[in-house]
C-alpha cells in the first residue's frame, strides 16, 4: 500500500456538501418475515458525518469500487469481521470469524486508492487492521492469549464494551482531535496489531500495550483507531474527518483544465 499521492485524480464531481465514503458490511437479517441479507452502516456514521456537514454515501464492497473515489472527498472504514489472516501470512485461529477475501480485496483496493489520491481516512477497529494489514502489518488473532485477559472484548452475557485509557502521543494528529490529558475509550475487538506496517506511526496505546491508533506517514489525515468509534457519543473523530474533508473537497474545487481537457486536482497537503 502506498500513502503517498500517485499523480493527480481526475473528478467529475460537482461542488456542494463534501462526500465522504462509508465501506458497507452485510449481514442477515428477517424483515417482514422473510429472510434477507442487507448491506448497511451504523446509523451513527451518518449522522454524525451529515450533522458534521458531509454527505455521507454508503459503498457495497464489490470489486471495482475503488473507482469511485474521484466522487469522494473522504473514506470512512468502520469495524467489521475479522481480516482474512492469509493476507499477512497466518493461518486461521479457531477464534477467527466472518474473513471474506473478496470484501478483504475491495476494501483494500478501497483503502489503497483513497490513500494514493490524497483522501482524508478514517480507520475504525476492523478498519485499523485493515489498514496495518495493507502496509505489511500483522495481527494478534485472538488478543486474551496475548495479554491475558478479555478487558478489551469482554465476554459477558450482553454485549459490554471494554474501558482503556490511552496514552498519547503529544502533537499526533490523534492527541490534537481529542484534547484531552487522559481520554479514556470504548472497545470491543479481539484482535489487533502485532507488527506494525511500514509507513504506519503508532500514536496511542491501551495500558497494556496494545495499540490503540495509527497514523500514517506523510498523509495529509489518515487515522487508524481501535475502539469503538460511532458506537458512543463522541463525535470527535467524524468531525475531523468531516474537517478534513471539507478542506479537501475546496481544494479539488480548485481543479484547473491540462491537455486533453482533463480536469484534475491539486495536490493536497496537511492542514
Amino acid at each position: 500500500m502506498n500513502s503517498a499521492p500517485n499523480g493527480p485524480v481526475s473528478t467529475g464531481r460537482s461542488s456542494g456538501r463534501p462526500v465522504v465514503g462509508i465501506c458497507a458490511r452485510t449481514a442477515p437479517v428477517t424483515l417482514m418475515g422473510a429472510p434477507l441479507t442487507v448491506s448497511f452502516t451504523l446509523q451513527s456514521h451518518v449522522k454524525f458525518l451529515a450533522s458534521a456537514g458531509c454527505a455521507p454515501l454508503l459503498l457495497p464492497l464489490l470489486p471495482g469500487v475503488e473507482h469511485l473515489i474521484d466522487r469522494l472527498d473522504g473514506l470512512l472504514v468502520p469495524g467489521g469481521p475479522d481480516v482474512d489472516p492469509s493476507l499477512y501470512g497466518g493461518a486461521p485461529h479457531s477464534r477467527t470469524r466472518g474473513a471474506d477475501a473478496a470484501v478483504d480485496a475491495a476494501e483494500l483496493a478501497l483503502v489503497t486508492t483513497a490513500l494514493r489520491a490524497g483522501l482524508p481516512v478514517l480507520a475504525v477497529c476492523r478498519g485499523m487492521q485493515l489498514l496495518n494489514v495493507g502496509f505489511g502489518g500483522t495481527l494478534h488473532q485472538h488478543l486474551p492469549e496475548v495479554t491475558g485477559h478479555d478487558g478489551h472484548c469482554p465476554e459477558t452475557e450482553v454485549f459490554t464494551f471494554g474501558r482503556n485509557r490511552l496514552d498519547l502521543t503529544p502533537g499526533s494528529r490523534i492527541a490534537e482531535i481529542l484534547g484531552e490529558d487522559s481520554p479514556e475509550a470504548a472497545c470491543h475487538h479481539h484482535q489487533a496489531i502485532d507488527r506494525i506496517g511500514a509507513g504506519l506511526t503508532a500514536t496511542a496505546w491501551a495500558p497494556d500495550g496494545v495499540v490503540e491508533a495509527v497514523e500514517v506517514t506523510d498523509h495529509p489525515f489518515a487515522i487508524g483507531v481501535q475502539w469503538e468509534a460511532g458506537q458512543t457519543e463522541d463525535e470527535r473523530l467524524h468531525r475531523a474527518l468531516a474537517e478534513a474533508a471539507g478542506r479537501f473537497s475546496a481544494q479539488a474545487a480548485g481543479h484547473h483544465l491540462v491537455d486533453g481537457g482533463d480536469l484534475v486536482r491539486p495536490a493536497t497537503s496537511r492542514g
